[in-house]
């Protein structure tokens, strides 16, 4: 399938995450890891994980219209993003209009307690891209977890570490889902991303997901419909927004080193140790500010009256 944009959209959206020009198509670069890991790199810490127009929207509704999307998130130039599905299709189409051989898949997540993934596997709520470069070597991409989500792409190889923020390891294994049924085919096991703190701590299960079926736009118009709207959602009564920090590695390329996070009115802010909370919204006023001083969100003014009355507006 062919992407939805033209050449000078691409162009936009490079300049847009600042990736260097070295890696723009005039140059004609390598479709090798080095120009992927930027791509990714560049665009989790430019394009914000955001769920607010969930909550700061009349209608309360995502879409997932390419250009629409290239609308809210490159031109309108207001700091905005979007959930995964919104972040990860942009980038898909992004990914393809570049050369590259990529697709989407859909993932089954696990939710949080105390902070740690538990319990089952969830229905489709997410979606990752899966690229395979000229040397055959495949990797998953994800530009819209946020939260111990992976900074740089992942390869598609069974317990390999992946260094991320600070003393943070990510992989992928191998494995059935708990309430699989059927098991006698390794084929049907599943990729789980997995996340780890230190080197001695164990590993947590965090999402699932087969690389054997593509995600077409008709699973994603129901997977978007149930996470924007279904009550059970936490998208729906959280407000969430994650954004990766960059700065300039060792041999010159952009590197993720930390991030910054809002869950309802608290934001918090990692560089590489431990979390700390940075400031603690009562209000919407206060919440507004925030947004712009530690996120660079923009809301009109459209934007801001809309979560009157809303159950996540803050009410100080």
């Amino acid at each position: 399938m062919a992407s939805a944009y033209t050449p000078d959209q691409i162009s936009h959206f490079l300049s847009h995450i600042q990736l260097p020009p070295k890696y723009h198509p005039t140059k004609h670069p390598t479709h090798d890891l080095a120009f992927l890991t930027a791509l990714h790199t560049h665009t989790i810490s430019t394009i914000p994980y955001e769920n607010l127009t969930l909550h700061y929207s009349a209608t309360r509704t995502v879409t997932l219209d390419p250009q629409r999307l290239f609308q809210k998130i490159v031109l309108d130039g207001r700091g905005r993003g979007g959930y995964c599905m919104e972040n990860s299709l942009l980038f898909n189409h992004m990914l393809r209009g570049l050369g590259f051989h990529a697709y989407t898949v859909g993932v089954r997540i696990r939710h949080r307690t105390d902070g740690v993934p538990q319990g089952n596997y969830i229905g489709w709520v997410h979606i990752v891209n899966i690229v395979t470069l000229p040397d055959s070597t495949r990797w998953m991409l994800d530009v819209g977890f946020g939260g111990d989500g992976a900074t740089v792409p992942v390869p598609l190889v069974e317990n390999q570490p992946t260094p991320n923020i600070g003393t943070q390891e990510i992989r992928l294994a191998r494995d059935f889902l708990p309430d699989q049924t059927l098991r006698d085919d390794p084929a049907r096991q599943m990729w789980i991303y997995q996340y780890r703190n230190a080197a001695d701590r164990e590993w947590n299960s965090f999402y699932a997901f087969s690389e054997l079926v593509e995600f077409l736009p008709a699973d994603f118009h129901v997977m978007n419909w149930y996470t924007g709207s279904a009550a059970e959602s936490f998208q729906t009564f959280t407000t969430l927004v994650v954004k990766f920090l960059r700065r300039a590695g060792e041999d010159g390329e952009g590197e993720v080193y930390g991030k910054r996070m809002l869950v309802n009115g608290v934001v918090k802010e990692n560089l590489g140790g431990r979390t700390k909370v940075v400031k603690e919204c009562v209000s919407e006023a206060e919440r507004v500010q925030a947004l712009r001083e530690w996120f660079g969100i923009e809301l009109t003014a459209e934007e801001r009256d809309s979560i009157r009355g809303h159950v996540t507006e803050l009410k100080g």
